[in-house]
């Protein structure tokens, strides 16, 4: 093996050889266009090169090749680190949030993991369960984290079917086996096991699809949220408010698309939980409810309270998120006896990579800035009318989320339509209204693949995801009439009820104007 073929094997580990071979060419021919052609060129080039690093995470993820190429256009410059560390300064909030309320969150496990497993036992009715499971999840991602929440929901399922593939298998549960090896399942339960892996596809997806439907909510519902919050000084209870014309009638048509699809048993969906493994899963529940101790019970009584503590501190906005999340920290692991380091570092595993990320993000957005990419597009929608503006943003917003991921669209536009408010191109009213547009076009239509909702790709990733066979291509049709119905609705809302709701809501005094 020679140095440079050493090197290449060293070079994003893993990834396959033309993808390395094209972040390659992106760093070669990036200094050569800036120099030698147009920054302004080189700089939507780089933009590019940084979407289809998105795109490609399931090569490799996003934060070292995107890093390098933020790096290079740094050393080139594009923009300059002061820039960077004024975007990441003003967006600090969101990765406080990041940082600290996935965190908290992972100390709330056990309640979460408790409250779905009673769901998927208890709910006989696949109408019903489809339904619980979808509103569940948006209840639970308007107050915390997306990424989070489906993490818990893999884990229920992947319990699930562990047990009952052991079952079928012929092994006992305490056994230690691969679940992903079919080969001893007897031949009388392969149809029922395809028949379980279609209901904990369908399920899986729903909730997927509820964690889009509330975490468009709040400000603390996204990453994205957060950064448009901050930018219209909106606190938690307005934030609600400002886009309940949008998501009120798009989560009840969510909700409906659920029923419908189930009902009818449309793209993928209706399968049934099977008589066989819904017993196995009854007495498993009940045998450990029984086997829960006093302490284990005065646990999730803690983490219920703890609970109420997080809805109320995020609805009066009692402190920063990042510190309320901080909060749920000391407070989950002091009165549930987690005192242990190395225990406590494991709840920031799943947060800081996409912290990370997050900071090249901010570093892309100053190349933007400063090479004036966006002007073009945002005079062009500036200057259509006032009401004809909303529904540009929020297409916009929607095609480019959908291929790429909604946190790092709805930066750029957010800066530039608050550019666009400071340099007095738009009244304030419309840039609110705007501001709406922005994060319901991020949210919404970005369920359409599995590149632009974060939790959506944590699920394809996941280990549980070949066991059930959801593959990319089955995701995005499975997911085909919620995108469908999401933004089609969206869209006439941000059209039809938007403008005169907030002058409603304003006058009711539940949003107040800048």
């Amino acid at each position: 093996m020679t140095n440079t073929q050493a090197f290449m094997k060293n070079f994003l580990g893993a990834s396959p050889e033309w993808y390395k071979l094209a972040i390659v060419i992106f760093l070669i021919i990036n200094p050569i266009i800036f120099f030698l052609v147009s920054p302004f060129i080189a700089g939507w080039l780089l933009v590019a090169e940084f979407i289809f690093t998105l795109a490609m995470a399931l090569k490799c993820y996003p934060l070292q090749p995107g890093g390098l190429l933020a790096i290079e256009a740094i050393i080139i410059g594009m923009t300059n680190v002061e820039h960077v560390k004024t975007e990441i300064m003003a967006n600090f909030e969101v990765i406080l949030l990041l940082m600290f309320m996935v965190a908290g969150i992972f100390f709330m496990k056990q309640l979460l993991l408790y409250v779905f497993t009673k769901l998927l036992v208890k709910i006989r009715s696949k109408i019903a369960l489809s339904l619980a499971f979808c509103f569940s999840a948006a209840f639970l991602s308007a107050f915390l984290d997306a990424l989070t929440v489906v993490a818990v929901i893999i884990s229920v399922a992947m319990g699930f079917y562990g047990v009952y593939h052991k079952v079928a298998s012929g092994n006992n549960l305490i056994d230690a086996v691969d679940i992903a090896d079919d080969r001893k399942i007897a031949t009388q339960h392969h149809e029922t096991l395809e028949k379980f892996r279609s209901f904990l596809r369908s399920l899986m997806m729903h909730a997927g699809i509820g964690t889009a439907l509330g975490g468009v909510m709040t400000m603390v519902g996204e990453p994205q949220n957060l950064i448009i919050a901050e930018q219209a000084k909106w606190n938690f209870i307005e934030f609600f408010f400002r886009m309940s014309p949008v998501t009120i009638p798009v989560f009840i048509c969510g909700l409906l698309t659920c029923f419908l699809v189930e009902k009818f048993k449309l793209f993928g969906y209706g399968e049934k939980l099977p008589e066989d493994v819904w017993k196995i899963l009854s007495d498993l529940d009940r045998t450990n409810s029984e086997k829960m101790s006093k302490q284990d019970k005065i646990k999730l009584g803690v983490q219920a309270l703890i609970a109420i503590w997080l809805i109320l501190g995020l609805a009066f906005h009692l402190a920063a998120v990042g510190l309320i999340g901080l909060s749920i920290i000391i407070f989950a692991t002091a009165f549930t006896g987690v005192t242990d380091e190395h225990t406590i570092g494991k709840a920031f595993q799943e947060s800081l990579p996409f912290t990370a990320l997050l900071v090249v993000f901010f570093s892309v957005v100053a190349v933007i800035i400063d090479q004036k990419l966006f002007s073009p597009i945002i005079h062009f929608v500036l200057s259509a009318e006032e009401n004809t503006q909303l529904a540009l943003f929020y297409v916009f917003n929607g095609l480019l989320s959908s291929i790429s991921d909604n946190v790092f669209v709805a930066t750029v536009y957010i800066n530039e339509a608050k550019a666009a408010l400071t340099n007095g191109v738009i009244a304030p009213h419309q840039f609110e209204l705007l501001s709406v547009a922005i994060n319901t076009g991020t949210n919404l239509p970005s369920v359409a693949t599995p590149n632009g909702q974060a939790a959506f790709l944590f699920l394809l990733t996941s280990s549980l995801a070949p066991l059930i066979r959801l593959s990319y291509g089955r995701m995005v049709y499975m997911a085909l009439p919620y995108t469908i119905v999401l933004s089609i609705i969206g869209l006439l809302a941000i059209e039809f009820i938007l403008p005169a709701a907030t002058i409603w809501l304003a006058n009711l005094g539940l949003i107040f104007p800048i």
